[in-house]
């Protein structure tokens, strides 16, 4: 009764008051607790700070983490963020021998970085050898893949110093001499990727492997970086391909400049001036069977240009294809002003040199007439003088192009002439006139002094030397000046059955280029301009006829523009990718 006298006596608010601190200080549980939580609590900082020691040094440092580390990388080992540098820290299997790139990467590679598997199961399974040299890192893109972009000569001692989140700029540091240099430019470099050649050991840093893009790359002058190269169909890659192995397609985008748009097309060639009416002949793109050919970016062409004289010499078709580049380019630039030749000549028929400045890129696109490439003569005879063709001695314009850093060459159309078919007392080697000689014969014995030419005045190093095959004819019922036609074409050939024989001539260019010492790039634009019996001026000349007149003579040796020729700059653009970008990888 006492004791419930008492508590009755009692507020609920002094019960409360003296419970709370009874728990507290009379409880035997709490007072073993107590200590036992301050223990566990000094444990943990103590074990915070060795994990946090550990960690700076990297998991594989300390063998007792090794253990670990391993059962926790099987768990996720294609991405690794915080131990990067301990996975190449290769002190347990050398020896404690740890070269200077491990250390480099130790002390600066950034995070996000895949690993292999392969490399973890080197390290768990203590392999020996220099694991760094299996090992493939960088960062990890969108699709988890990695690409090679700039391929450039190994980098030694590599250091990333790029922020991938930040997108500052990257590059390299050159442990040796402690110097540090932009690897890519002056843009920034997002996602940088460090390739590791496995078999070499070997390493180099390239560009975005996520958005494709240049990342800044210059070429070996310092220019502006390349633009992405946009491919015209599925993907599959040109570099290793038969470019002049396809079919043409319908392609509505198609041509690179609006017929009438360009001042510089010779009126021979400007049909749609001539009053040719159906327009359909532009709209064929050619596609190669094995690859998809990128399509001509104006800006990258210029850019591949920039600096550079690109020259044209051959003949006729050759001037077809120039004045084509020089309207497919100049259609791209935004002051067609800073587009000119630079003698202000706007007819370009008559024999001579001929040269478009592109201002904006200070580059020069140049034509010379030399439609045999060797040299065109003249013999005094018994009879009096006459005019030869000499096989053993080139052109007097090889002044005008042999400093040139892209040459294309061309001839054979003025071999199927009368005077060079008949070959009778015609063709001069030396003091020597060939009372008789065949046309081919004839033919091989120049392509020979040309190659030799080439060989001993040409730096491959330097200059890229191309040669473009013979543009088939369409003449049908006869030859040019005999009736032959070709009007009324508005389709391609679309039956190989109607194509004509491979060209005996490009047969002995092609004999002839094996045997050179100078590496020659082959534009073989013969058969693909085999189907094309719809691309030729045909009657659309200027000497153009209404009904009521005869038309004398068609031409269906030459291409309007736009048109076929476009085609083939097409392919120029891609082989200059291939050696331009090989030249960058290299």
């Amino acid at each position: 009764m006492v004791g419930f006298g008492f508590s009755s006596g009692l507020s609920a608010m002094d019960l409360k008051k003296l419970a709370f601190p009874d728990q507290i200080l009379s409880s035997p549980r709490r007072k073993v607790v107590s200590p036992f939580g301050f223990g566990v609590l000094l444990s943990f900082i103590v074990f915070c700070a060795v994990l946090f020691n550990i960690s700076s040094k990297g998991p594989l440092s300390n063998p007792v983490f090794q253990g670990l580390y391993s059962f926790g990388s099987r768990k996720n080992s294609s991405s690794i963020s915080w131990p990067f540098s301990g996975v190449f820290n290769n002190s347990t299997a050398n020896g404690g021998n740890e070269t200077s790139t491990v250390n480099s990467l130790n002390e600066t590679l950034l995070p996000n970085v895949a690993v292999s598997n392969k490399s973890l199961d080197l390290i768990e399974s203590g392999e020996k050898g220099n694991v760094f040299e299996k090992a493939h890192l960088g960062n990890e893109s969108k699709n988890g893949s990695f690409s090679k972009l700039n391929g450039s000569q190994p980098v030694k001692n590599p250091v990333l110093v790029s922020d991938s989140v930040n997108g500052t700029e990257s590059g390299v540091n050159e442990s040796k001499n402690g110097s540090f240099s932009k690897l890519n430019g002056s843009q920034p470099v997002k996602n940088p990727v460090l390739v590791i050649d496995s078999v070499n050991g070997t390493e180099s840093v390239v560009g975005d492997s996520v958005n494709g893009d240049c990342s800044g790359r210059e070429d070996s002058g310092g220019n502006s970086c390349l633009p992405k190269i946009e491919s015209s169909g599925n993907g599959r890659s040109y570099k290793n391909c038969d470019i002049f192995n396809g079919k043409w397609v319908r392609d509505d985008s198609k041509p690179y400049y609006p017929p009438g748009s360009c001042p510089y097309i010779d009126r021979d060639f400007d049909c749609h001036s001539n009053g040719r009416p159906d327009t359909e002949f532009v709209k064929w793109r050619w596609q190669p069977f094995d690859c998809d050919m990128p399509r001509l970016n104006v800006t990258n062409f210029l850019e591949i240009l920039r600096g550079k004289k690109l020259v044209f010499v051959g003949d006729s078709l050759n001037r077809n294809m120039w004045e084509s580049l020089v309207c497919v380019l100049r259609h791209g630039v935004e002051d067609k002003n800073r587009v000119y030749e630079i003698s202000g000549r706007h007819e370009f028929k008559k024999k001579g040199f001929y040269a478009f400045r592109f201002e904006d890129y200070n580059c020069s696109i140049d034509f010379v007439s030399s439609p045999f490439l060797v040299k065109e003569s003249s013999f005094n005879g018994k009879n009096g003088s006459f005019e030869t063709l000499r096989l053993d001695l080139m052109d007097g314009t090889t002044s005008m192009y042999h400093d040139a850093d892209v040459i294309i060459f061309n001839t054979g159309h003025w071999w199927t002439h009368e005077k060079t078919s008949r070959g009778e007392g015609y063709y001069q080697e030396g003091n020597h006139v060939h009372p008789r000689l065949k046309v081919l014969e004839a033919y091989k014995r120049a392509i020979i002094t040309w190659a030799k030419w080439v060989d001993k005045n040409i730096d491959s190093n330097k200059t890229e030397v191309i040669f473009r095959g013979y543009s088939v004819t369409h003449f049908r019922g006869g030859p040019w000046n005999s009736g032959g036609q070709c009007n009324k074409e508005t389709e391609p050939i679309f039956n190989d059955t109607y194509l004509a024989k491979y060209p005996s001539k490009m047969r002995i260019l092609e004999y002839v280029l094996k045997d050179m010492k100078t590496p020659v790039t082959y534009l073989n634009i013969s058969r693909l301009t085999d189907y094309r019996k719809d691309g030729h001026p045909s009657v659309y000349r200027p000497d153009y006829q209404t009904a009521q007149q005869e038309v004398h003579a068609q031409d269906c040796s030459h291409w309007c523009l736009p048109g076929v020729p476009d085609t083939w700059n097409e392919l120029l653009y891609v082989s200059l990718l291939k050696s331009v970008l090989g030249s960058l990888r290299n």
